[in-house]
């Protein structure tokens, strides 16, 4: 979880990890003769809310080609993965680093952009997204801020750098990144200019790759204030336009208070599907409008099948049935969303039970096999798959006997069922 941000009067960051190898040499190697390299970006900002800073990335004043000679020469592997953009991957005791020459935009289109290499550390801040995703911080520690955004992360406040509708313009993902960020790192109202321009700008969601949408929306879901800004993106009709249907806050809502309670880790997939499906066609839905991959949608689709079903009058012989049948993850997230559009709150002990039910039961195997029916007589084909499944069932509504007698009858039942 983000705290106060910290030092923000300081022109300095306590930051251990930029003396720690293979970071300290990589700089060391670029930031030197005659040019210049920094940390940039989502590294800077996460350390001053004191967070993992995740991935590394750094920018310089030197050119590509400069920049693969250096760190080639220093015994670095480098990897042009976007020369054409200015970036080169560093591969540097097995840990990758984007290396990225500074730019300035000439012209851009939509997301892309014809970009000129410089050596203007403000030019390059100033084509980013975000105040609070434009810091820069040299290897000793010293922060760089040309737009203001160690005031606007003081503030808590996500703020567009310069007119936020033409940043938009340049990527209308940025719409749904200022409110996953907002999320993130905001508190209280969303800026009120980047919201306006948001809203104005909602018809260039259209042009985005479904595939973009599903991963800002992903984890836009994961973050801490993510209930509130998806109430904000529904009366913006944003949301809406989203997810192709209308979102349920109330039940996404709950879902996240339900992790909570039970100390489960939060889990995107099961997020959406309280924010977004009641049955089948809304898993279809979004499987067509995120581009969801098979073990998503298929979990969505799950949670969609008779969900409503599912009572806190339950018993555990009824919940160690459905257990069986769905396995552990299936079962939690379709009971979750049972629990989660119910009347009963969190602190309900009989959902408490049955959602539980998973870490003191294991669903056992269906002990008859196929011979257990050949040796009754009972012939191979149609007629022995029969008795299988009618066996099975038996047993399920039996709960799970183990004891031969009990076995034995129900396979003889079930004989006599399909003769």
């Amino acid at each position: 979880m983000s705290r106060v941000p910290r030092r923000l009067d300081a022109p300095r960051l306590d930051a251990p990890w930029l003396a720690e190898p293979p970071l300290a040499d990589l700089l060391a190697v670029l930031d030197r003769d005659g040019e210049e390299a920094r940390v940039v970006g989502g590294t800077v900002r996460n350390a001053l809310f004191e967070q993992p800073h995740g991935d590394i990335d750094i920018a310089t004043t030197a050119l590509p080609k400069e920049v693969m000679r250096r760190v080639t020469a220093a015994g670095f592997k480098a990897v042009p993965t976007g020369i054409e953009h200015g970036t080169v991957t560093v591969i540097a005791d097995a840990q990758p680093y984007e290396v990225t020459t500074l730019r300035e935009d000439v012209e851009t289109y939509g997301r892309r952009a014809k970009v000129a290499f410089g050596r203007d550390w403000r030019r390059d801040a100033e084509r980013r997204d975000f105040t609070m995703n434009a810091l820069s911080l040299s290897r000793d520690g010293t922060i760089h801020d040309y737009v203001g955004g160690l005031a606007d992360i003081a503030a808590r406040r996500v703020r567009f750098i310069g007119e936020a509708a033409t940043r938009i313009r340049e990527d209308y993902l940025r719409i749904l990144r200022f409110f996953r960020f907002h999320a993130a790192y905001g508190e209280g109202a969303p800026d009120r200019d980047g919201l306006a321009a948001c809203i104005a700008e909602r018809a260039g969601l259209a042009q985005l790759s479904r595939e973009r949408v599903h991963m800002e929306l992903i984890k836009l879901l994961m973050a801490r204030h993510a209930v509130p800004a998806l109430a904000t993106m529904t009366e913006a009709g944003l949301l809406e336009e989203v997810l192709g249907g209308v979102p349920l806050l109330a039940s996404a809502a709950n879902m996240i208070k339900l992790e909570a309670a039970l100390a489960l880790a939060g889990d995107p997939v099961r997020r959406l599907g309280a924010l977004a499906v009641s049955v089948a066609e809304d898993a279809e839905r979004l499987r067509e409008r995120l581009r969801l991959a098979n073990a998503e949608y298929e979990r969505l689709a799950a949670m969609a099948d008779g969900w409503w079903h599912i009572s806190h009058e339950w018993g555990e012989r009824e919940g160690r049935a459905l257990l069986y049948r769905l396995r552990p993850e299936r079962f939690t997230d379709r009971v979750l969303l049972a629990w989660a559009r119910s009347p009963q709150g969190v602190a309900d002990r009989a959902w408490q039970s049955i959602a539980t039910l998973s870490q003191g039961w294991t669903a056992p195997a269906f002990p008859l096999k196929a011979s257990d029916f050949i040796q009754r007589g009972v012939a191979k084909g149609p007629q022995l798959g029969a008795a299988l499944r009618a066996a099975e069932e038996a047993w399920i509504a039996a709960d799970f006997p183990s004891d031969q007698a009990a076995l034995d009858a129900i396979a003889e039942a079930a004989r006599k069922g399909t003769g």
